[in-house]
């Protein structure tokens, strides 16, 4: 089998096995008690926020640990704007941020709020000169954008909105969930997101790092332990596994993910030439360096891929489109492309060249099928 769905959760890394299993031993008890073994997790627990911190470019106080990207997003969304009530209540984002933005943005206008969402380029980006007009506004809380889109890989301008941010004095949440350990972090960020899973550390550790001198209050009540961003418990042996995950990524980032997307750029270039009437979706160069998506006219998505399942293939979709919501993904709609038939490849660390050459042999002839089973020429 192999596995294309690298922008959902990429393999574990061995590395982060490893620590893992060294951290259940030692790592288990609790860091803010003052005994021994305590004491070892709460060396474990710093040891590893260091890390982290040092590879996104931030201090060690400003980074937090969450039980999910999601909940970091959550968190940096709510805190920041509730954090700088006094300034205004307007936030902006783009029309193709991850949905945990855009549900954080909902509850904000449910609590009054106001937000407002610039829109992107055919291929998905957006263009600075409207974020920075967006973000220009009297009242403006607070800016979301994405270093890389989740569903089609293309890269956003943040250094440029980081600009425009400092301009008008508003701070900018970065959600780096796509690249984070692939490629360096841009600079200007004043809240930073992320998700381990996405780097081949475990499920359930998010990062949430907050820049020195950013108003920030969290919304949630706060924890009885200790007055911190992120209440609760810590699993320390996860973070540990997670540091050394995005340590050893970063280290290989370099080379594997130029690796990558040069097997990208094939599947790219060798779709529309093996595949009749299909487009292949957003930036050609500023991209993630693992995703691609496609749109195949007359496909059911979901058809195609259980056909490439049963191939041998485990790859996603950009699109939602199905018989019960007949709702196209919100970020396939804003860029205005096909959303029927889609599929998102993603490589991860280690794909190779054969198993590219054999998606691309197999992909025609299942199109064909599919088309003609539904009575398509």
């Amino acid at each position: 089998m192999a596995y294309f769905d690298a922008a959902s959760t990429e393999p574990l890394h061995p590395r982060a096995r490893e620590a893992l299993l060294e951290a259940v031993d030692v790592g288990w008890a609790d860091p803010a008690r003052p005994y021994t073994q305590s004491r070892r997790a709460h060396l474990l627990l710093e040891q590893a926020r260091s890390e982290v911190a040092e590879v996104l470019g931030a201090r060690p106080d400003e980074v937090s640990f969450t039980s999910s990207g999601t909940q970091a997003v959550h968190l940096g969304v709510l805190g920041t704007l509730h954090g700088r009530r006094r300034a205004g209540r307007h936030l902006v984002t783009s029309a193709v941020e991850h949905s945990s933005v855009l549900h954080a943005a909902q509850l904000h206008e449910r609590d009054g709020g106001t937000v407002e969402t610039v829109g992107v380029s055919l291929t998905g980006r957006v263009d600075p000169a409207a974020f920075e007009a967006a973000v220009a506004r009297e009242g403006t809380a607070l800016a979301c954008l994405q270093t890389a889109n989740h569903e089609v890989g293309t890269s956003q301008p943040v250094a440029e909105a980081a600009e425009a941010c400092r301009r008008h004095g508003v701070p900018l949440l970065v959600d780096a969930a796509q690249t984070a350990g692939r490629l360096p972090v841009p600079a200007g960020w004043s809240v930073l997101t992320a998700s381990a899973h996405k780097w081949g550390g475990p499920a359930g550790v998010g990062v949430l790092a907050v820049r020195k001198g950013t108003r920030f209050r969290s919304f949630l009540p706060e924890d009885e332990r200790e007055r911190r961003r992120v209440p609760g418990f810590e699993n320390v042996p996860a973070i540990v596994a997670a540091a050394a995950a995005l340590r050893a990524m970063a280290q290989e980032a370099p080379g594997e993910q130029r690796r990558l997307s040069e097997l990208v750029g094939r599947i790219r270039e060798t779709i529309p030439k093996v595949v009749p009437d299909v487009e292949v979706i957003g930036e050609p160069v500023e991209r993630a360096p693992h995703i691609v998506t496609f749109s195949c006219l007359y496909v059911d998505g979901e058809v195609l891929l259980g056909e490439l399942d049963r191939a041998g293939f485990a790859v996603s979709s950009g699109s939602s489109c199905t018989a019960s919501t007949l709702r196209p993904s919100h970020v396939l709609e804003a860029m205005g492309v096909l959303t029927h038939g889609n599929v998102r490849v993603s490589l991860p660390r280690g794909a190779t060249a054969d198993e590219v050459d054999r998606f691309l042999a197999v992909l025609p002839e299942l199109v064909r099928r599919i088309r003609h089973d539904a009575g398509v020429a």
